[in-house]
């Protein structure tokens, strides 16, 4: 299995997480009846570090779609290489690290960390385009 696709796995592990985080948070927040019920009426917004997984969450699905598109096509169509391999590996850590970033409010670090993300991600796809 090409490196690409694995980190494309261990990305979907990442949202997979990030979900987690962000429902406990949420359930922690607003309890587990308003969990468990049909949330019919508006909760409004999530305080503090709740709203903050929710938001980095968000990101996180903004950017994911685009990312697997990009290692898919570049892995079938045998594009993949040295740089491709570079940049599933710096998109996925850097989405990582975005993560406590956000969560704790770390200006900067937090949009060096999304740069990088997005770094990585032209970095698999830039084969595609040539």
């Amino acid at each position: 299995m090409s490196i690409e696709i694995q980190y494309l796995a261990w990305a979907v592990v990442l949202g997979f997480a990030q979900l987690l985080l962000a429902s406990l948070l949420a359930t922690r927040q607003r309890g587990v009846a308003w969990n468990t019920g049909p949330r019919d009426a508006a909760a409004g917004p999530l305080p503090a570090t709740a709203g903050r997984a929710q938001r980095a969450l968000g990101n996180f699905l903004e950017t994911f779609p685009f990312f697997a598109a990009a290692v898919l096509a570049v892995v079938w169509s045998g594009r993949a290489d040295a740089h491709t391999a570079l940049g599933v590996q710096l998109y996925l850590w850097s989405r990582l690290v975005y993560v406590p970033l956000y969560l704790f409010a770390v200006r900067y670090l937090r949009s060096l960390a999304w740069a990088l993300a997005m770094a990585g991600l032209a970095l698999v796809l830039w084969p595609l385009l040539g």
